[in-house]
């Protein structure tokens, strides 16, 4: 049935709506990069290494994993603007609490606070947006709430190395304190409510299932190496983790409204780019991590002048929206991803060639051209997915499409901090050159698993996607 609204929108709402989604889009793009450049900072404040801080970064983007697949249920059964609102609230709870946190642990719980908030901004302003809107005027309003996802990233470096510079590191979650509240404000004067006359139930044993499986394997991840339990141990959670995921693809394929519809990946088109972008993310979704520990802790660096050297990578990945339609069009999505992934994991190697003799001119060349690989890398694979989906699947296939996401780039910063794990012991974390060195092979090991991912992009047929590049380069106009 049709989502339904007391009243239409008027034609002043469809100006501010936009603007108002893309603060939401700015506010959780921006959280989770403004950190990377403040970890040594924080760790210091906090008496705990660098590298424990991997698990205050992935705890909230696996927040978001676990907690998105519920965001459109709960906008449908209360509506958009009581949901989109309670978001914000949430997220700007978690934001002030995280800047009062004394311990490493508490400003993890409260990581997972902001990432619950986070998880309902996104999916329920891009639902109102396309339940507001026209198709004939949705293009345009998609594309202006996307430049913020774009250019938060690229500040957040540099703001994030500011902040610890010249202010203090609890004002990069305080920062985001007013906004929501003006947020707040906006959200009750201006967006729409939407919301379903009649709403199948909470697939609540899914969520049980899925989240809880996912959190342990996300932990297993994140501990594995650091001796903190045995191998018996660590083996007989990764064994409760696998039967918690299998127990719910049961469950799943018995329930009418299951949480995530996983028959989608009988789609070949939806599986290969949903699972190749798993995989891919896995090798790369730990550099945001690996990059500012490698300038800070091993070459000496300041976090503005870490922050300043990983912008290219942003400003690159802007400049290739001008042409990645075409680029598509011309070559295909197989030649594309397949290629393009090979020389993702080569650049990865190449930041292990970065030392104290490297010049500023090379680094920031190659943080442009990775910057412009993992774009046209992560469009490919996001425009792919919808290619052979029914309109009708398209809310369930980006639920999982969004989840698959947000828990590859946990699961990549816990690789990352894996792989620093076994090439960095703790007792040479002190020592800089260990440390680089230790950094290095990180950064060749994440590679080689990167050009692996290349595997699952073969099972792609030469004209997989071609109507869809077609329908992009018409509406790109």
């Amino acid at each position: 049935m049709p989502a339904v609204q007391s009243v239409s929108p008027p034609d002043a709402v469809k100006r501010i709506l936009p603007w108002l989604v893309a603060v939401a889009f700015f506010m959780e793009s921006l959280d989770t990069t403004i950190l990377n450049t403040a970890v040594p900072a924080i760790a210091k404040a906090l008496a705990v290494t660098p590298l424990s801080m991997k698990s205050v970064l992935a705890s909230y983007t696996l927040s978001l994993a676990v907690f998105i697949p519920i965001s459109g249920w709960m906008a449908d059964r209360f509506g958009t603007r009581r949901v989109f609102a309670f978001a914000i609230g949430i997220f700007t709870l978690g934001s002030l609490l995280c800047g009062l946190s004394t311990d490493i642990h508490t400003l993890i719980a409260c990581r997972i606070l902001q990432g619950f908030g986070g998880a309902m901004m996104v999916p329920v302003g891009r639902l109102t947006l396309v339940r507001t809107f026209p198709k004939f005027q949705l293009v345009r309003a998609m594309s202006f709430v996307a430049i913020p996802g774009l250019i938060g990233p690229m500040l957040g470096p540099v703001a994030g190395g500011l902040i610890v510079n010249y202010f203090h590191w609890r004002a990069i979650f305080f920062l985001n304190v007013p906004v929501g509240i003006a947020g707040l404000i906006l959200v009750y004067l201006h967006l729409p409510d939407y919301r379903e006359k009649t709403t199948h139930p909470l697939d609540i044993i899914g969520l049980i299932l899925f989240g809880s499986g996912i959190a342990l394997l996300s932990y297993v991840l994140e501990i594995f190496g650091e001796h903190r339990l045995g191998t018996g141990e660590v083996l007989g959670l990764l064994a409760i983790s696998a039967a918690l995921l299998l127990g719910y693809g049961l469950h799943a394929a018995r329930t009418a409204f299951p949480l995530l519809q996983l028959g989608l990946f009988r789609i070949r088109t939806f599986a290969a780019a949903v699972s190749g972008s798993f995989f891919t993310r896995l090798g790369i979704g730990g550099v945001p991590f690996l990059l500012p520990l490698l300038y800070q802790e091993g070459l000496g660096l300041t976090p503005i002048q870490s922050g300043l050297l990983i912008m290219p990578q942003a400003l690159a990945a802007l400049s290739t929206k001008f042409f990645m339609a075409r680029l598509l069009e011309k070559v295909g999505y197989r030649t594309v991803l397949i290629s393009n992934t090979v020389i993702l994991g080569i650049m990865l190697m190449l930041f292990a060639t970065i030392g104290a003799a490297t010049p500023i001119w090379l680094i920031v060349l190659q943080a442009f051209v990775y910057g412009a690989l993992t774009s046209t890398q992560y469009t490919s694979m996001n425009t792919l997915a919808y290619a052979d989906v029914p309109g009708k699947r398209a809310s369930n296939a980006s639920s999982i499409a969004s989840t698959m996401q947000q828990l590859s780039i946990s699961f990549g910063v816990a690789a990352a901090g894996l792989t620093t794990v076994i090439f960095i012991p703790d007792r040479l974390h002190s020592i800089s050159g260990e440390m680089v060195r230790g950094l290095h092979e990180s950064f060749l090991a994440l590679g080689a698993f990167t050009i692996l991912s290349t595997l699952v992009f073969s099972r792609l047929k030469a004209a997989d996607g071609a109507e869809e590049t077609l329908q992009k380069d018409i509406h790109l106009g």
